[in-house]
């Protein structure tokens, strides 16, 4: 079973025993999603049924080409405030034209993934939970282990590849329309000719910087769609639960992006 019963501290409990019990109901909600991840990774390879198939590219249209505007609007905008105030302090030492390169280098390493997986936490992970917690307050989960169909194949691994593909694709997408809106900047603003703009930017693109981007492109989509599968398959308490249940998918997911692109960030540099 998946689902879980709500958690009620005991009467007349004191604070500090209901520290250790929120500490303790933490670490199994932390166990529970990462058997879940692991579940649905192992369960890739079901993926080449026709029936599976078919989810997938479902999943792969909404994990990608519904979060495209998006994407576009807040990719075009960083490239352009990035490029912007790094130019103003280069600018001070006449040092301008290298804005190509610090925008190229941070939009590949940092930037692109990170603003991919907050929107795709915010749209695509805020849904997942939101629409497996309707369909487990609704024992639609609880019909499907009754026939006998595993939740997590059926459910959660479709979703997971999705999410696998889509990121890093979306995150070098963003890279891309990022590096060109900074170079919108440097030549409008800036003074920045767009050759020289654009060859700084390919000179620093190393293939270091773009591997490290996609990696981290790949976890946060991993994390996104563990946490809020978890979230939603283990919501409680009817409609107040699947808001709960989308709530904290939303905010554990932005958490660890942010903590997850630190150490990886380490592990690497």
């Amino acid at each position: 079973m998946i689902t879980r019963e709500p958690f009620e501290y005991p009467e007349n409990a004191s604070r500090l025993e209901c520290l250790v019990l929120a500490a303790r109901e933490s670490m199994a909600d932390t166990g529970r999603a990462v058997l879940l991840g692991v579940r649905a990774i192992r369960m890739l390879p079901d993926l080449r049924r026709p029936k599976a198939r078919a989810e997938f590219m479902r999943q792969m249209y909404i994990c990608g080409i519904e979060s495209l505007p998006v994407i576009t609007v807040v990719a075009l905008f960083t490239g352009m405030i990035l490029a912007f105030q790094t130019g103003i302090e280069l600018r001070r030492y006449n040092q301008e034209v290298y804005i190509g390169s610090a925008v190229m280098v941070s939009m590949l390493r940092e930037m692109a993934p990170f603003i991919t997986g907050l929107i795709l936490g915010a749209c695509v992970g805020s849904a997942m939970a939101a629409q497996l917690g309707t369909m487990t307050v609704n024992d639609e989960i609880a019909a499907l282990e009754i026939m006998s169909i595993d939740p997590v194949r059926f459910l959660v691994t479709p979703r997971m590849a999705a999410m696998m593909i889509m990121t890093p694709i979306l995150s070098f997408y963003t890279c891309m329309l990022g590096t060109l809106g900074g170079g919108v900047i440097g030549t409008t603003q800036l003074n920045v000719p767009w050759a020289q703009y654009m060859s700084n930017a390919m000179e620093f693109a190393r293939a270091k910087e773009l591997f490290v981007g996609l990696v981290k492109a790949l976890i946060y989509g991993i994390i996104i769609t563990t946490i809020s599968c978890n979230e939603g398959l283990t919501a409680t308490q009817g409609a107040v639960g699947v808001g709960q249940a989308t709530r904290r998918a939303v905010i554990i997911s932005f958490l660890l992006v942010l903590i997850v692109g630190y150490f990886v960030t380490r592990f690497f540099y």
